[in-house]
């Protein structure tokens, strides 16, 4: 769909735009792209509102508002991070018509469109109406506790380590379609189909698709098959009674948790964010960069000895091992309190056999004596490297 959408007031000209609203990523440097923005506003009269908590950290010419505010008032959001950002930038604006365009600070993402050298670049193709807008569907639940949350990429039942299996029964408009074991049951938009469903053997949806994907992390039932559901369709998710206690996630934060007999119902919420493509690349084009896809398209393999760096990328929960700016491979985690929890890792295929693995284990268990963070491992890569370097033993804690 091609145009410019403000909040509350349908469809515009761009010579009407006057507040564009600033999201920073917490950590990453935003100081040049916030530059670049406030340089291109200042020519054209634009207000450029940013959130309290991020933009007073920042010397620029932004102007400090509240998260209400700044929805109410901009009639464009700009996100400068990755992806989580980007999520919490579309469920800032969720069910609005307000805009969102995504800025890469630092690592490659799905979610946004630009990198940072591009900027300017994609602020003129605005100016001039070369943009289109894509709609992202979101996913709604009330939790136990009667609190409503929503999802841009997935909402998902997890295992609680040391509490059993995640036993969730899928029914579909009001009839079970099958009972999942597993080390969680994930329920994501096409949006997320590259985050968690994907890791959990998911397939790649594009975001155009409408509709739902259910996924089984780990299944140890007989059927581990993801199934695609149609908007239309009633889901809802049973904690069954052989099922331990679940962590329920919603774009990877625990929100909540569930015990045997909670029922989760599902709702999809169409075009819940509006997101601004500028054509520069395709969906299939970043899926084939970040996930590593195989094929013709892709030549020579990066020589892991020459440039591998490990970096906690917090808002997916995991430790990354970059080969020239790609992911070579990735060790989840998730915090405790004080305790950190070294869960699962996975090194791509194409880089197997390198010892990237062992890096990965060495720079998480370096990073957790330096913040002094106790460690569980519950990956069976990491317990093995633990037995062979007995010298990080003290980290460990007995249980989460």
């Amino acid at each position: 769909m091609q145009g410019w959408f403000f909040p509350e007031d349908g469809v515009r000209g761009m010579g009407m735009i006057k507040v564009v609203g600033l999201v920073l990523h917490p950590r990453r440097d935003c100081g040049s792209a916030i530059d670049a923005i406030v340089e291109w506003a200042t020519r054209r009269e634009v207000t450029v509102l940013g959130l309290h908590d991020e933009i007073n950290r920042i010397d620029c010419e932004a102007v400090a508002v509240s998260s209400e505010e700044m929805v109410e008032r901009a009639g464009l959001l700009v996100s400068l991070g990755g992806d989580g950002t980007m999520l919490r930038t579309m469920r800032l604006v969720e069910g609005r018509k307000t805009p969102v365009l995504g800025v890469n600070v630092g690592r490659l993402g799905f979610l946004a469109e630009v990198d940072l050298p591009d900027l300017p670049g994609a602020l003129s193709a605005i100016d001039e109406h070369k943009f289109t807008i894509e709609s992202r569907t979101a996913v709604r639940t009330t939790l136990p506790d009667g609190r409503e949350v929503s999802a841009f990429n997935d909402i998902a039942m997890v295992r609680v380590p040391g509490d059993g299996l995640a036993a969730v029964g899928i029914a579909v408009e009001g009839k079970n379609f099958v009972n999942y074991a597993a080390d969680a049951v994930i329920v994501a938009t096409p949006t997320g189909s590259t985050a968690y469903s994907f890791s959990a053997g998911g397939p790649i949806v594009s975001p155009n698709v409408e509709g739902l994907i259910v996924s089984a992390s780990a299944a140890h039932s007989s059927f581990n098959r993801s199934l695609m559901l149609a908007l239309s369709e009633r889901l809802e998710l049973g904690v069954l009674p052989t099922s331990g206690r679940l962590a329920i996630e919603v774009d990877g934060i625990i929100e909540g948790y569930a015990e045997p007999g909670t029922k989760l119902e599902i709702d999809p919420v169409p075009a819940a964010a509006q997101v601004v493509r500028l054509g520069g690349t395709s969906f299939y084009e970043r899926a084939r960069r970040k996930l590593r896809v195989e094929g013709s398209a892709q030549v020579g393999v990066p020589d892991a000895a020459a440039d591998a760096t490990v970096v906690d990328s917090f808002e997916r929960r995991r430790y990354e091992i970059l080969l020239g700016g790609e992911v070579a491979g990735v060790l989840h985690y998730r915090r405790h309190g004080e305790k950190i929890e070294l869960m699962h890792t996975e090194i791509e295929q194409t880089f197997s056999g390198q010892g990237l693995a062992s890096r990965l284990a060495s720079a998480a268990l370096e990073d957790a004596r330096v913040r002094a963070t106790p460690v569980v491992a519950t990956c069976p890569f990491v317990t093995g490297y633990l037995d062979r370097h007995p010298e990080y033993s003290d980290l460990l804690s007995d249980g989460v």
